[in-house]
């Protein structure tokens, strides 16, 4: 789970504070946000947090691999891009969902997006909190402003289709702003 307290780094390192209390330092170029709880390193790119630990789809989605289950939810970058996020259309839980087909819908007072599922699976929850304060997207899209918990249907197969941190940090780089 995130630490939604965190301190943002202006410098060439990467902080990384463990829960036993040892902290690692690497060098980067990045602007780096460092979580005050458990193993969490967040990336900036021109702006834009990208977490690691997380999937990512060229669709501006991300996953987070949960044991058996998969949490998903939109990317920052999406967010600032779609601006304030007024409404989230989400289907209901026992809903079977195909990588990438759309699931849902979000509307800023921008635009109207679909959402393309990341992988393929049955949603066992929907967040609630979301579809009552949608702003939560744009506030905290990667704690909570998730959308939706899914029971993945062949998560193997389908991961190798999304990106890995590492991937996505490059990919952000090439993004327009």
């Amino acid at each position: 789970m995130f630490c939604s307290c965190t301190e943002v780094f202006q410098a060439s390192v990467i902080v990384r504070l463990f829960s036993s209390g040892q902290l690692v330092l690497k060098a980067t170029t990045s602007e780096i946000t460092a979580s005050i709880e458990g193993v969490f390193e967040m990336v900036k790119v021109d702006g834009y947090e990208v977490p690691e630990g997380l999937y990512y789809t060229k669709e501006f989605e991300w996953i987070k691999v949960e044991g058996d289950k998969v949490r998903v939810g939109v990317t920052d970058y999406a967010q600032k891009q779609l601006r304030e996020i007024v409404y989230a259309e989400l289907p209901s839980p026992g809903t079977a969902i195909s990588q990438n087909t759309p699931y849902g819908t979000v509307e800023s007072v921008k635009a109207v997006s679909d959402l393309i599922a990341p992988i393929s699976g049955t949603i066992e929850q929907v967040n609630e909190e979301v579809q009552s304060k949608p702003e939560l997207l744009n506030e905290d899209p990667y704690t909570k402003g998730w959308l939706l918990i899914l029971k993945p249907a062949n998560l193997q197969a389908e991961l190798p289709n999304l990106m890995d941190f590492n991937k996505s940090v490059e990919w952000h780089k090439g993004l327009k702003k």
